[in-house]
């Protein structure tokens, strides 16, 4: 499909540069399969807004402070580290990378230093941590949260009141560079309140990439190569989920990285399987869904892979109407922003 079919008009002023407070008071936009109308309802709502044996799917990665600022000689080098490739070496993309080359030393600060090993395919490089400590003291030392660029270049970057607010409260394993955005939105009175209603809370780990913010720079979808991620579903999870579904409940996934794990762990009947390694699944309309009846997300940036996946889910023409709706009701957009729940 073109691109272009997935754009539209954002004023900035709708960009979200900070979280509301508390978590749980953003706003949410339910939008159903059908011809219904859009419900501007609030995330506090969502218990009433699903059914007693229903299993909301959370993912628990935690970010690191993947972003780092060095020097390799007299020029000033950014990295953002964006894929593990084993205990000592990353995948990154590199800023200024016309002056970095294969076997140069990049300098970070408090003594961290890492070197480039290889030049990627993708235009990334593969950096080698030096040292015996682990990558993520050296991350705690020398790093900072990596904010997405729409507000990490309005603000000027990520500031310490960020530690908190670009993690989630499920987070739990190292090695995401990008928030699992739609958990954001949760605190203990909310899981307090959904256990009440009966709603059964499961969980996965999916290590968010930096390439979740690239453009598509393609013309067509078919043209677009994701980044692999790596992610995990264990035994006992996927068993749980199975049964649920057996009884006739529904899995909703908190966040586009939990609904596309599961859908990679999925076979063509719908029963999810335990699940550890890379996934690249593309979801753009066509896509015959397996493992999810439901999805509770922010809303996304045009043109981008979420937003086809989301027009995937629901039908390309009644998103663009949401996000129309959303616009205008005031929502706020991103990884900061509001909230939607899509139930096709």
């Amino acid at each position: 499909m073109r691109v272009d079919l997935f754009d539209f008009d954002l004023p900035p002023e709708r960009i979200a540069l900070r979280p509301v407070r508390p978590r749980d008071a953003a706003r949410m936009l339910v939008v159903r399969g059908s011809d219904a109308p859009f419900e501007d309802r609030g995330v506090l709502d969502l218990p009433a807004l699903l059914n007693p044996g229903d299993v909301i799917v959370f993912n628990d990665t935690r970010v690191i402070p993947a972003q780092l600022e060095g020097m390799r000689g007299e020029a000033r080098i950014g990295a953002t580290l964006h894929k593990r490739v084993d205990l000592r070496r990353w995948q990154a993309f590199i800023r200024n990378a016309k002056r970095l080359r294969v076997g140069d030393i990049i300098a970070f600060p408090a003594g961290v230093q890492a070197v480039a090993e290889a030049r990627n395919d993708d235009g990334s490089f593969t950096l080698a941590f030096a040292g015996d400590e682990p990558v993520e003291v050296l991350l705690e030392r020398a790093g900072r949260m990596p904010l997405p660029p729409y507000i990490a270049q309005k603000r000027g970057g990520a500031d310490e009141a960020d530690k908190a607010d670009y993690q989630t409260v499920f987070a739990r394993e190292d090695g995401a560079v990008a928030a699992p955005t739609a958990s954001l939105h949760f605190t203990p009175r909310l899981l307090d309140a959904l256990d009440a209603a009966g709603i059964i809370r499961a969980t996965l780990t999916l290590h968010v990439g930096a390439g979740t913010f690239l453009p598509v720079k393609a013309e067509d979808t078919t043209k677009h190569r994701m980044h692999a991620e790596f992610g995990r579903i264990p035994a006992e999870t996927a068993a749980l989920l199975n049964e649920a579904r057996a009884k006739g409940g529904r899995i909703i996934a908190a966040g586009t990285t939990a609904l596309r794990l599961l859908e990679s762990a999925a076979d063509e009947q719908g029963t999810i399987h335990p699940f550890e390694g890379d996934t690249a699944i593309f979801i753009t309309p066509g896509y015959r869904f397996r493992a999810v009846d439901g999805l509770m997300t922010n809303f996304h940036l045009p043109k981008s892979t979420l937003f086809m996946l989301v027009s995937a889910l629901m039908g390309r023409e009644r998103m663009q109407a949401a996000y129309a709706h959303a616009i205008a009701q005031e929502y706020r957009f991103y990884s900061y922003g509001d909230s939607s729940l899509l139930l096709p």
